[in-house]
């Protein structure tokens, strides 16, 4: 088992957990963004996941935990008509490994991701980035032009300040997300089973297009109840794909107005992932113990 591979692919995996959804004029057709000023997530939402993975002997081993969490930027000495203007949201995605994969394996990886994003629209427009592989440590900045369409992403050896940068730059049309902020943005939307739509997403510098699949519904035990969920599909593997090699690549959603992620699958040759939502913590909402039904 290569297990730096498998690893780098859970991280990009975890972290593209909600991803595919992430450009309101691309989905327009195909999807309907919610009307309502009440948005289904909140400042202080803060959702925790487990991942395990399954192949041949091993069997629900613990790989990583893995957290979103959402506040609101503060004004600073604000006054006139700077103190009504809306202050940008902060999405952060961390992704650690932990458990008995890290002993039986001895490598560790982490993530740490923070979306600075507009109120409104929720597009990105700064993604800063801590990726740490064992000894290997980088820091990144992506910066993105809306307006003129363009994202720069820069990375650097945080081990080695004296290494010069490196930069990547893309373009795009329309509105875009990182893989942090695509979570939140995917909630706003209704989804509608059968639907099939091709969207672009950002990372490192490049833009992909993914073509993500709106699938079945049914009920699912979950920590916060027995509750309906909708099944979407990502095409994240392949030559076209975020990641050129084979695998699938599952999430369900509760069907309702919040949209939670609840669990994913990702199935790689490297094994089978299990994703799990394991506490969901807000200031109007508390996390459930699983229904018995």
């Amino acid at each position: 088992m290569n297990v730096r591979r498998m690893a780098t692919l859970l991280v990009l995996a975890l972290l593209l957990l909600p991803a595919g959804f992430v450009d309101n004029r691309a989905t327009a057709q195909k999807f309907t963004v919610s009307k309502s000023p009440v948005r289904p997530f909140e400042p202080g939402e803060e959702l925790i996941y487990k991942a395990e993975i399954s192949r041949s002997v091993l069997r629900k081993i613990d790989v990583a935990t893995f957290r979103f969490v959402a506040t609101q930027m503060e004004k600073s000495g604000a006054s006139g008509a700077d103190a009504n203007t809306k202050m940008p949201l902060r999405f952060v995605g961390d992704v650690a490994s932990d458990g008995f994969f890290v002993r039986l394996f001895n490598i560790n990886f982490h993530q740490h991701i923070e979306s600075t994003v507009d109120p409104d629209s929720l597009g990105v427009l700064k993604t800063v980035k801590l990726d740490e592989q064992g000894k290997r440590k980088r820091t990144s900045e992506a910066i993105f032009d809306q307006g003129a369409g363009k994202v720069t992403w820069t990375e650097n050896d945080a081990n080695d300040p004296s290494r010069p940068p490196r930069t990547v730059t893309g373009e795009f049309s329309g509105l875009i997300h990182d893989v942090v902020s695509a979570i939140y943005f995917l909630r706003t939307l209704h989804l509608d089973s059968g639907k099939t739509v091709d969207v672009p997403i950002s990372d490192s510098g490049r833009v992909y297009n993914l073509k993500v699949q709106v699938m079945e519904r049914k009920r699912v035990k979950t920590v916060i109840g027995k509750v309906p969920v909708i099944r979407v599909d990502p095409q994240l593997f392949g030559e076209k794909g975020m990641i050129n090699a084979k695998g699938q690549f599952t999430i369900w959603m509760t069907d309702d107005q919040r949209h939670l992620p609840v669990s994913a699958q990702v199935k790689t040759e490297q094994g089978t992932f299990d994703i799990t939502l394991r506490k969901v913590t807000s200031p109007s909402f508390a996390s459930k113990s699983p229904s018995r039904d």
